[in-house]
């Protein structure tokens, strides 16, 4: 299993949207970075996902799922991009923000630390561990 992060401005797509959309999941579309759709192209189903909110907030607030693999983005009209399926798992219990990562020398080299522009993200399973930890969750 892989580890991902995927960054959402939560008045655009936020956390409880999310979760509102149940078992059933949402298309995470509009990714137009060739790294996020590598980083997209290499999802399998089960791989689990933090939901951060960007801009405001700035922090990890939840877990969500791949339950669908790459596929084209109706979105796109040029046909280059895709998305993957995401649904909703757990609450983060204390949300873990930039500033906490940023803090935590175990996470120095996180993607989010140094690469915090980039929408959907690669996470090492000692940062994924950490940050599980951090918000509470064992």
């Amino acid at each position: 299993m892989a580890y991902w992060l995927f960054k959402s401005e939560p008045d655009a797509w936020s956390w409880d949207m999310q979760k509102k959309k149940g078992a059933k999941g949402e298309p995470w579309s509009g990714v137009r970075n060739h790294t996020a759709k590598l980083n997209m192209k290499a999802m399998k189903k089960g791989d689990l996902g933090f939901f951060y909110h960007s801009n405001e907030q700035k922090a990890v607030v939840g877990i969500v799922e791949v339950i669908e693999e790459f596929q084209p983005d109706p979105t796109d009209e040029k046909g280059q991009f895709g998305l993957v399926v995401v649904k909703a798992v757990k609450d983060m219990p204390k949300p873990v923000t930039l500033a906490d990562c940023k803090a935590n020398p175990k996470l120095a080299q996180m993607s989010l630390v140094n690469s915090f522009r980039l929408s959907v993200q690669p996470v090492k399973t000692a940062e994924w561990k950490e940050v599980c930890k951090m918000g509470g969750l064992k």
